[in-house]
C-alpha cells in the first residue's frame, strides 16, 4: 500500500509537471520573443511556491520569496554566459557555462547576504543592462522549423516534477532560503536550452535566452511582491499578487512589441 506522504510527493510532481510542459509546448510553436515571455512566467517556480505554502506560515513564503530575488539576479549570469557562448560553442560548453555562471552567482549573493532594499534597486538596472547587451542576439531564427523530438516533454516533465519534489521534501530541514533558490533554479532555461541547440542551433537557441532577460525584470518584481504581501496579507493572497505582476509585466511587453511590429 502507497503512504500518503508519498503519494501527495506524487501528486505534486505531476502537477508541476504538467504545468511547465503545457506552457513550455506552447512556447515552442512562437517566435523567439514569445517563447521568452512564456519562459519567464513562473511555470517552475510557481508550483513549488504553491507547495511550499500548503506547508509553511506567511513568514517562511516571504523570506523564500527574499531568496528567490537573489536566485533570479543570478539568472543574469547565466544569461550573460550563454547567449554569447551558444554563437561558437555547442551544447556542453555553452550550457555547463552557463550553470557554472549561475552557481557563482548564487554563492555571491549568499555570501553578500544582500537585503531586500539592494536586491530590489538592483533588479531593474541588472535586467535592463543585460537586455541592452543581449540585444544583438536577440532576432536570430533557426533556418529550418524545429521538429519535436522524442524526449522533449519527458524531459521537461521529469526535470520540473524532481525539483517540486525535491523542495517540496526538504523545505522543512534547509529552510526558506534555500527553498526558495531551489524554486529559483534555471530549469525551465536550461530544459529549452537542451531541446533547442541540438534542433535550431546555438544562434536560435540563444535567441530565446536573450529575449529572457527583460522578462525576469518582472519575474523579480512578482518576488519583491509575494515578499512584501505574505506577511501583511497572507500566503494566497501574496502569491496571487504575485502571479497577476509577472503575466501583467509579460503581457505589456508583448502588447508594446506588437505596437511596434505595426506598421
Amino acid at each position: 500500500m502507497i503512504e500518503p506522504w508519498l503519494a501527495l510527493l506524487a501528486l505534486k510532481m505531476a502537477i508541476a509537471a504538467g504545468i511547465v510542459v503545457g506552457c513550455s509546448v506552447i512556447a515552442e510553436r512562437s517566435g523567439p520573443f514569445l517563447a521568452a515571455m512564456i519562459a519567464t512566467l513562473p511555470i517552475s517556480a510557481g508550483p513549488v511556491y504553491v507547495f511550499l505554502a500548503l506547508e509553511h506560515d506567511p513568514a517562511f513564503i516571504a523570506a523564500s520569496a527574499l531568496a528567490g530575488m537573489a536566485t533570479n539576479l543570478a539568472n543574469g549570469g547565466f544569461l550573460l554566459a550563454y547567449v554569447p557562448l551558444a554563437q561558437r560553442f555547442g551544447l556542453v560548453v555553452s550550457l555547463g557555462a552557463a550553470l557554472l555562471s549561475w552557481s557563482a552567482a548564487i554563492l555571491l549573493f549568499r555570501a553578500s547576504q544582500a537585503p531586500f532594499p539592494v536586491l530590489l534597486a538592483l533588479t531593474p538596472p541588472v535586467f535592463l543592462l543585460l537586455n541592452r547587451l543581449l540585444g544583438p542576439y536577440r532576432q536570430a531564427r533557426p533556418a529550418v522549423p524545429p521538429k519535436r523530438v522524442w524526449f522533449a516533454i519527458p524531459l521537461r516533465a521529469a526535470a520540473v516534477a524532481t525539483l517540486a519534489g525535491v523542495a517540496s521534501t526538504v523545505s522543512a530541514q534547509v529552510g526558506p532560503t534555500w527553498s526558495g533558490v531551489m524554486a529559483g533554479m534555471p530549469i525551465v532555461l536550461s530544459s529549452l536550452v537542451v531541446i533547442l541547440q541540438p534542433r535550431i542551433g546555438g544562434p536560435g537557441s540563444a535567441a530565446v535566452i536573450a529575449n529572457s532577460a527583460i522578462g525576469f525584470l518582472g519575474f523579480g518584481g512578482a518576488l519583491a511582491v509575494v515578499h512584501l504581501a505574505a506577511p501583511a496579507l497572507g500566503s494566497w493572497p501574496a502569491l496571487t499578487l504575485g502571479l497577476c505582476v509577472s503575466i501583467g509585466w509579460n503581457l505589456a511587453l508583448m502588447g508594446l512589441a506588437r505596437r511596434r511590429a505595426a506598421p
